[in-house]
């Protein structure tokens, strides 16, 4: 019982969440952004789940990846962009005790952990992990 419990609280059921529209306004202000290599088009997603991956992202670029074992390819992208002198900001779920939250993360120039949980668009409950806006600011090391 207690593991299926623990599977419901920490997992999600499926792997991208639209980003809460106030959330990314907020965002845009602050960062003005001209890219986002994985909007969130169901239809697209199926077709071409990782092309923003194998694309050059913009000089401030705003990414909710997919969720799960995606991540890790996502955040190495956002940093290596980054290396080139590009702010990328990533939402993403607050995963401290993960490898790709210390091998990418913790190379971030700031990281935001957004209190409480999100309700993304379109979703009836609030995410069932905590989120953290994580910036990478080629700009400064």
């Amino acid at each position: 019982m207690v593991a299926m419990i623990n599977r419901v609280i920490f997992k999600s059921t499926k792997p991208d969440y639209m980003t809460p529209d106030w959330l990314y306004k907020e965002l845009n202000k602050e960062f003005n952004f001209n890219d986002d290599p994985c909007p969130f088009d169901e239809q697209a997603h199926a077709l071409y789940p990782n092309d923003g991956l194998a694309r050059t992202w913009g000089t401030s670029t705003f990414v909710n990846p997919p969720y799960g074992k995606e991540t890790i390819k996502w955040l190495r992208k956002a940093y290596e962009e980054s290396t080139l002198g590009k702010t990328i900001v990533c939402l993403i779920a607050s995963r401290t005790d993960t490898k790709w939250w210390h091998d990418y993360c913790m190379k971030a120039t700031e990281i935001r952990f957004i209190r409480g949980r999100l309700k993304f668009e379109n979703s009836q409950y609030s995410a069932p992990f905590p989120s953290a806006i994580v910036i990478f600011n080629g700009g400064y090391k």
